[in-house]
């Protein structure tokens, strides 16, 4: 049995060997990614298509077309970019306290994007890293299972299909102290109708999970932050005194 990785509970040895079953080339080249690995000074590397093909193999995925396998990376690292780049933004708001916390999130997130490069700059701080993760893809979060109740009991309004895989990372956040603090997020991975052209749609549903009074205070002051914004006419007494 294949010793686990404790950074991705995946095979600690990725195999880039053609399979015996295998009838066109897979490339073994690695794309590195843009997200910082938390044990080293480099950044983590997505698996090969020919990796990626081995490791569906050894899952049971038997059917798996071997002339889509790199595609299916393309779409697995464009994913992924994308995760990380709402933890930033996460971050962000919130590797400084609450309290700088709170003044990013009380415009809105139409607000915070218009102050994001102030808001970037008012105390510097290291960004995040990304110290390990976990796929759990049978293991649905809470909020996932509300939602889901909800588009059974509401389908005009609510109803869509379960997030297809879950995965949780696990963030080095360095604070302004000059603390680390390790940040368990959760992602929920949807598919959505796909465009006119053919082409596929996804959408990712990325939050700090609520492993403490913290990081519950955060997720209510992004969301509630952004509800006051909207619906107490903020932006337009803003747009009115310009």
């Amino acid at each position: 049995m294949s010793t686990l990785n404790p950074l991705n509970y995946m095979p600690a040895s990725l195999s880039q060997s053609r399979n015996d079953r295998q009838t066109i080339h897979l490339p073994t080249e690695r794309e590195t990614s843009s997200i910082p690995r938390g044990d080293t000074e480099s950044n983590w590397e997505y698996p090969s298509p020919q990796q990626m093909y081995n490791a569906m193999l050894r899952k049971g995925y038997d059917d798996t077309p071997e002339d889509a396998v790199e595609s299916m990376v393309a779409v697995h690292n464009f994913l992924n970019e994308g995760a990380w780049a709402e933890i930033v933004n996460w971050e962000r708001r919130f590797s400084r306290g609450l309290g700088h916390g709170w003044q990013a999130c009380r415009r809105g997130e139409e607000g915070f994007l218009e102050d994001v490069d102030k808001i970037a700059n008012s105390r510097d701080v290291a960004a995040p890293k990304l110290l390990r993760f976990q796929g759990r893809p049978n293991e649905m979060t809470p909020k996932a299972r509300i939602l889901d109740f909800m588009g059974r009991m509401y389908p005009a309004k609510y109803g869509c299909e379960p997030p297809f895989d879950r995965h949780d990372w696990y963030v080095q956040r360095q604070t302004a102290d000059g603390l680390t603090k390790e940040v368990r997020y959760v992602i929920d991975y949807y598919s959505a109708p796909p465009e006119p052209t053919g082409e596929p749609v996804f959408y990712l549903d990325v939050r700090p999970a609520v492993d403490g009074p913290t990081a519950a205070a955060e997720r209510i002051m992004r969301w509630g932050g952004d509800v006051w914004y909207r619906a107490s006419g903020a932006k337009v007494r803003e747009t009115a005194t310009q």
